[in-house]
């Protein structure tokens, strides 16, 4: 023991500083039950135009700020008496993989036993659910890593222009594998805790509003398009291209059958996901968080195609930004409503959830 100290002892000044520092971060750890993960912001937090993150400032609510110097929002907002930490990533795959990666790395925090919450709107395939729906996510498919021909010279026999990365047919059997050096095609999410998001929210009510109930009834012949807004699960396919129209609304529906055997149903579109997939599943190797803890929850602000007898370029100059989407605000209702609806559950009833991953280990 003496000569243990004596060699302590010895150690320089610095050392010693980065010792103490170490040690007061492994004291001082701010407590995290949840995690919301939010794309982006327009403005300020409070106070004006809402993006994805000010329902859950203004309403959870978020009440302290946490410098995040480095980030792209540079500030975390936090909810001390139910220990949520809320988190603005930026918009498109690379941000949000560079956003967890660097909250998971952050010394003040202790994630590996918070769930994680992506609360976002995107768009929905007409064919599986209406404008302000909110869908819970089973699966994630990777509509951004392919081999594309230009669609002048897509081949006769080709159903649309993309085939796997990994080969030169769109129809290329055997199936790749998800995870290989090619990059990572698609996450199944855990079916049970998604199974248990989904009961305790599928009755909720969602808001039903005029411009809502406009839009959908220019879906005719599309079903499931001119239902109300409802609470569903369905697969979300995540691109950074930000794609419209019937031919390419088709070319996701096989594309996420083709990824998932013909079990999964391409319902939402989305650009973050597999980067919040990616970067939690390689933390989650190194036990800094648990990816059984992620739900994705996305919010149908647009239909990802035209009505019938408009033209895809039509839609798209309708919603040439995001506050032009025909569901913009009820899309960002609709995501606060369901999503604080877990939220809830988790961070005040932690004792149940705490060790136990809600829908059963």
């Amino acid at each position: 023991m003496m000569h243990l100290l004596a060699s302590l002892a010895c150690l320089p000044l610095a050392m010693w500083s980065v010792l103490s520092q170490a040690h007061a971060a492994s004291l001082a750890k701010i407590p995290v039950r949840v995690v919301i993960v939010t794309t982006f912001e327009l403005g300020n937090d409070t106070g004006d135009m809402p993006g994805e993150f000010q329902h859950w400032v203004e309403k959870l609510p978020l009440s302290e700020e946490l410098p995040a110097r480095g980030s792209y929002h540079e500030i975390l907002r936090y909810n001390p008496d139910l220990h949520v930490l809320g988190i603005v990533t930026g918009e498109g795959p690379s941000h949000m993989a560079s956003a967890m990666t660097g909250l998971v790395l952050d010394p003040r925090f202790d994630l590996r036993k918070a769930y994680f919450l992506l609360a976002g709107i995107g768009g929905i395939n007409p064919n599986f659910g209406s404008v302000g729906s909110a869908v819970w996510a089973p699966r994630v498919i990777n509509g951004g890593l392919a081999h594309m021909i230009d669609a002048r010279e897509i081949p006769s026999d080709w159903p649309d222009g993309f085939a796997p990365v990994q080969g030169a047919s769109p129809t290329l059997h055997p199936v790749p594998a998800l995870h290989s050096q090619w990059g990572d095609m698609g996450y199944t999410l855990n079916p049970r805790l998604v199974n248990w998001a989904y009961t305790l929210t599928h009755s909720v009510t969602l808001p039903d509003a005029p411009s809502l109930q406009a839009s959908r009834a220019r879906y005719k012949g599309y079903p499931a398009a001119q239902k109300p807004p409802q609470v569903m699960v369905g697969d979300t396919l995540s691109s950074e291209t930000f794609w419209v129209g019937a031919k390419m609304n088709g070319w996701a529906e096989r594309w996420v059958k083709y990824w998932t055997d013909n079990q999964g149903q391409f319902a939402t579109t989305a650009e973050e996901d597999i980067g919040l997939m990616q970067a939690l599943s390689a933390q989650a190797k190194a036990g800094r968080v648990d990816i059984n803890r992620v739900l994705i929850l996305r919010a149908a602000s647009n239909y990802d195609m035209p009505p019938p007898g408009e033209s895809a370029a039509a839609l798209l100059k309708e919603e040439a930004d995001e506050t032009g989407f025909s569901g913009f605000i009820p899309s960002l209702d609709a995501a606060w409503l369901v999503g604080s609806t877990v939220v809830r559950e988790l961070a005040l009833h932690w004792s149940s959830y705490e060790n136990v991953t809600a829908g059963g280990d």
